[in-house]
């Protein structure tokens, strides 16, 4: 009976044991990203993002929309390891790619680059820098904070042909756009919460010009769009325009906050994309919930949809690398 007893007592020790062993590790996840990944190998990373960032925007507040819109060009072409960054002599890279001409703040990342490497040399990864550039720039554009998992590998390869199939265009139905969110293992949900994202920034006309004045061919406009909406925009969008950006949140397009959604409900979407969210119970419903005035959840639903699309096809431990220079591989 003693030994029964000690061998019960020795079962639930071991048991004890083994939890705290398991919970040792629960900050990470299944990639090996965990938020405070530099706590103790570079305690001053994030800090020195934050001010860079700060500085930036002080610079050019219309930096930070575009400086959060690479986070998302990078996530979803090979995952996000920084790809969108890189540069080759003949120009078959992501930059160069049609959705990504219009990409700008490189510069800024270089410089963030440099001070984090400055502080700790090889340690922070141009990946991670992306993830936490993205992140401050909301914050400094009035919108949410969360916490950033850190730890991801600098990928070697860019590929102008990868960005051009795996990227979302402001032209696609719901249809198009659940599947390829749902690719990267993104849901509706996400869809509808990243697509928030317009609440900043601009778009350029010709992204436009087939809703304003040729939708079906014969020489029409998209009937989703607002008819009043539709003359002011083509007020300023000429049939020819290649070069003219608006507001894609217009009166609020340099703060973070919910007012594309109301502007979605009302059918004044920007891009296409952004009306088509009316199209999916799923997401319209998300969208009308975000117009009421007590109801909006789409703060803290950014965060938690920014660290979903954070750990798509992540490198981390061996894989990879922590590039010294972010435009080029070491």
């Amino acid at each position: 009976m003693a030994a029964l007893k000690m061998n019960i007592s020795c079962f639930f020790f071991i048991q004890v044991l083994l939890l705290l062993f398991l919970s040792s590790f629960a900050p990470t996840n299944a990639q090996g990203l965990k938020v405070g990944f530099y706590d103790k190998t570079c305690p001053k990373a994030e800090a020195i993002v934050k001010k860079s960032v700060s500085d930036a925007m002080k610079n050019d507040q219309t930096i930070g929309a575009p400086l959060l819109r690479m986070f998302f060009h990078d996530c979803f072409v090979q995952g996000c390891e920084g790809s969108v960054l890189l540069e080759l002599k003949n120009k078959n890279d992501e930059k160069n790619a049609a959705p990504n001409l219009s990409l700008r703040g490189f510069e800024v990342i270089d410089n963030v680059k440099a001070a984090v490497e400055k502080e700790c040399p090889g340690v922070v990864s141009c990946s991670d820098v992306l993830a936490l550039v993205a992140r401050d720039a909301v914050v400094a554009l009035d919108g949410p904070s969360w916490g950033v998992e850190t730890g991801r590998k600098d990928g070697r390869v860019t590929n102008i042909n990868e960005a051009r199939s795996n990227l979302p265009s402001p032209l696609n139905n719901i249809t198009s756009l659940i599947s390829q969110f749902a690719s990267k293992g993104l849901d509706k949900k996400d869809l509808a919460v990243l697509s928030g994202g317009h609440t900043v920034g601009q778009g350029h006309c010709p992204l436009i010009a087939n809703r304003l004045y040729n939708f079906t061919g014969k020489g029409d406009s998209d009937p989703d769009l607002d008819t009043e909406y539709a003359a002011t925009l083509r007020k300023r969008c000429k049939p020819t325009d290649t070069t003219t950006a608006l507001e894609m949140d217009p009166g609020s397009f340099k703060t973070f906050d919910e007012s594309y959604f109301k502007l979605v409900s009302q059918r004044r979407g920007f891009f296409q994309s952004d009306a088509a969210l009316l199209n999916n119970q799923e997401t319209k419903s998300y969208v009308l919930k975000q117009t009421k005035n007590d109801g909006s959840t789409f703060f803290k639903d950014f965060g938690v949809s920014m660290v979903k699309m954070g750990r798509i096809g992540v490198l981390t431990g061996k894989a990879g690398e922590v590039r010294k220079k972010c435009r080029m591989v070491n």
